[in-house]
């Protein structure tokens, strides 16, 4: 009586991304764009120092003065596939993996 009926209204339509020059894309641009920064900022040279240290391992060779993860210098005496035997003073060899060595040193610093 008091409350008369309503009617819904013809809306108009829905103005989104779909008219939009970029489409769907537009809205994930930022996102794509981040990825794009990971990849040069992190991924990108984190695989450049991967081939890096994996050149050096390969490349070792018997007399090589090397530094080991831990901190130890010393001379490669023994060279094998998977492991290496590092002389790190007069009588005293370790036996490591290759994949700990961290860098070549040059010539003459180990004595």
């Amino acid at each position: 009586m008091f409350i008369s009926e309503a009617f819904a209204q013809a809306a108009p339509a829905a103005t989104g991304a779909a008219d939009s020059p970029f489409g769907s894309i537009g809205g994930m641009l930022p996102i794509l764009l981040m990825f794009v920064v990971l990849y040069f900022v992190m991924i990108r040279p984190q695989m450049k120092r991967t081939k890096e240290h994996k050149a050096l391992i390969e490349a070792l060779a018997k007399g090589d003065e090397v530094v080991i993860a831990g901190g130890l210098l010393g001379r490669v005496s023994k060279l094998g596939e998977t492991y290496l035997h590092v002389e790190v003073a007069n009588g005293v060899e370790i036996q490591v993996q290759r994949s700990s060595v961290v860098q070549v040193l040059p010539k003459g610093t180990f004595k």
